[in-house]
């Protein structure tokens, strides 16, 4: 993947950047009750299938804030261009592993390839990353509770992969909600950027079967 990089000097957040990644534990995470009501509808009427539909819209959301496209290099910082997403997939085993799809393509040609690309996930089996995991988004999915946090697991030394993550979704007041929970560096992000992400999220999930 294409990326620039951050001149330092220039970069306002320079002194946050330098803080956090002197932490033990550099990362931000937030869980959101994220309304789904609209894109279950459309779904639904287009017989698309709800996770591969759910991660075109995450990774979509994700891209649009370009605190999401960054990473520590070093003692710098690069901006991706763009960054796929890499999803768990789950196995008979009751293990998993890992699939990576593109979602640049307009819905109508992204599908077909993703739903190729999680069957020969699964066949496969990998667990790696690929060559350029640093230009990943994490994604994995929890449908078996209705989550109100979640703690992620992390690497040391620190990484800078967002890493989105989503429960069983529930009604409430007529409304269909789904907890997702972002973990995000935090030298590289802050709250507000956070709250881009989900404001993107919404457009995304609200727009994509008008």
């Amino acid at each position: 993947m294409d990326y620039k990089v951050i001149d330092m000097d220039k970069f306002p957040r320079r002194r946050h950047f330098d803080y956090f990644r002197s932490l033990a534990y550099p990362y931000v995470g937030v869980t959101v009750n994220v309304d789904i009501t609209d894109f279950m509808a459309g779904r639904k009427a287009s017989g698309a299938p709800f996770f591969l539909s759910l991660c075109y819209c995450v990774a979509r959301a994700a891209n649009a804030v370009p605190e999401f496209r960054q990473r520590i290099r070093g003692d710098g910082i690069i901006e991706y261009d763009w960054c796929q997403g890499s999803h768990t997939v789950a196995l008979p085993d009751e293990t998993y592993c890992y699939c990576t799809l593109d979602s640049r393509l307009p819905f109508d040609e992204y599908l077909p390839k993703a739903i190729e690309a999680h069957e020969r996930a699964k066949r496969e089996a990998s667990v790696e990353d690929g060559e350029d995991a640093d230009s990943l988004l994490f994604f994995s999915s929890g449908p078996w509770t209705t989550h109100t946090a979640l703690i992620m697991p992390v690497p040391v030394p620190a990484d800078s992969n967002p890493r989105i993550t989503w429960g069983k979704y529930f009604g409430q007041n007529g409304r269909t909600l789904m907890p997702l929970t972002v973990q995000c560096n935090h030298a590289l992000v802050d709250g507000v950027h956070i709250a881009h992400f989900y404001q993107a999220l919404d457009r995304e999930l609200s727009g994509l079967f008008r």
